[in-house]
């Protein structure tokens, strides 16, 4: 018990001591590769234990979870590709749709309206002016899709809010919005 009561009592006023000592100066540490790390450079020249890595991936390959990168430019020709070139990849099931509904909802509707007549509550709070009605626009998936990524005039890019899934389904309802529309 005595011993004890010695060992706690040098321990004390060791950490005492070295807690007490110059601040400008280092330190002793405990466990220093805790603190000061060996870079590694996984893309370096010499790679991870001398071994080269190639950083890129193999071509015509995705992510896992991933999806195609979008690559179409954010122009006017883009637009027009996106117009003949994408197709929905996702099926127009009532679960899609379903999401679809949920998503404009919360990103859309304020702005496009429940209807997508452009008349949501920022227009009618005349925030916004000219918001489109999509009956009057000449859309399609592809171009629906591009927008959503880019965004278009006063609406900014929703490509990041959204996930791949996500923008087609919000897809799926616009063009069912616009063909309500149009009966």
């Amino acid at each position: 018990m005595m011993k004890n009561i010695k060992i706690v009592a040098v321990l004390i006023i060791f950490v005492g001591m070295v807690s007490c000592a110059d601040k400008r100066s280092p330190q002793v540490q405990y466990m220093p590769d805790m603190y000061v790390s060996v870079p590694y450079k996984t893309d370096g020249s010499n790679g991870l234990n001398g071994t080269p890595v190639n950083s890129k991936p193999v071509a015509g390959t995705i992510p896992r979870g991933g999806h195609p990168a979008y690559d179409i430019p954010n122009t006017i020709d883009g637009y027009e590709k996106a117009r003949t070139e994408l197709t929905n990849p996702l099926e127009a099931s009532e679960a899609n749709l379903e999401k679809g509904k949920t998503t404009y909802e919360i990103y859309c509707i304020s702005c496009h309206g429940k209807k997508g007549d452009g008349n949501g509550y920022l227009s009618q709070a005349e925030k916004f002016n000219g918001i489109p009605n999509y009956k009057d626009r000449d859309i399609n998936a592809g171009t629906i899709y591009h927008v959503i990524m880019h965004g278009k005039n006063l609406m900014g890019s929703h490509s990041s809010q959204l996930t791949y899934n996500e923008r087609w389904q919000v897809v799926h309802y616009v063009e069912k919005l616009r063909a309500d529309l149009l009966k």
